[in-house]
């Protein structure tokens, strides 16, 4: 009975051993490097494939940014700004600035000579009437620029407040917005500029006008002094009885 367990032990050694031999004689190592590479191909297509989306994940949050909205607007402050120099045009005494209105009262009051009809009163009414009107307009111009030196002080806040704004602009849009913020502050003071022209000019042409009228007014008045018959004409006074 040993006997035949040993054969039978021994041969079931030799067959388990035969398998193993036989296993480890069919590893076929070319096609084991061939399907190594085959998967690092692959591997390397999916990280390209990630690296791929996070790029397009990457634009379209800068897409975002540059369509974010600058969180500031200018605008209201600088058209109250400009406002203020506007009511002040409007409120203007004197010659208006309108055109017409201003032709037909500077014709009136400005001639360029006065008639022999017309009376002592009414040159007297005029000059005292352009005289008010040259003091008006000095007076709406000095307006003018205490309120542009008002502006001045606003302006330097808004203008703070866009650089600041253009420097953390987050996108292409916040950028553009405050860049056309910066030019609608430098269109104001412009327009600024030209209302104090306006007024400046304005009283100046008016005080000029007025000096010429005034002398068209002494001459009406020097005639009528002196008058149209014979003048007198003094005589040389002798003293030794020729």
């Amino acid at each position: 009975m040993k006997k035949i367990g040993l054969a039978a032990t021994a041969a079931v050694l030799f067959a388990y051993s035969s398998a193993s031999f036989a296993q480890w004689a069919v590893f076929d190592a070319a096609n084991f490097s061939q399907n190594l590479l085959t998967a690092a191909r692959e591997l390397q297509q999916i990280d390209n494939q990630i690296q791929q989306l996070q790029n397009e994940a990457q634009m379209l949050t800068n897409q975002g940014r540059n369509l974010t909205s600058l969180n500031y607007s200018a605008l209201s402050q600088l058209l109250t700004t400009l406002a203020s120099t506007n009511q002040l045009i409007t409120q203007a005494q004197g010659l208006t600035f309108n055109v017409a209105q201003s032709q037909a009262t500077f014709n009136r009051l400005y001639p360029s000579a006065y008639g022999a009809g017309t009376s002592n009163a009414q040159m007297v009414q005029d000059a005292q009437t352009r005289w008010q009107m040259s003091v008006q307009t000095l007076q709406t111009a000095t307006q003018m620029q205490s309120q542009a030196a008002q502006n001045l002080l606003s302006d330097q806040g808004v203008l703070s407040h866009l650089v600041t704004q253009s420097q953390g602009a987050v996108g292409a849009l916040q950028a553009n917005q405050a860049t056309n913020q910066l030019l609608a502050l430098i269109a104001r003071q412009a327009i600024q500029a030209q209302q104090l022209t306006v007024s400046q000019s304005r009283a100046t042409a008016l005080d000029e006008a007025r000096a010429a009228a005034d002398e068209a007014q002494a001459e009406q008045v020097r005639s009528r002094f002196i008058g149209s018959g014979p003048q007198y004409t003094p005589q040389p006074v002798s003293f030794y009885g020729n």
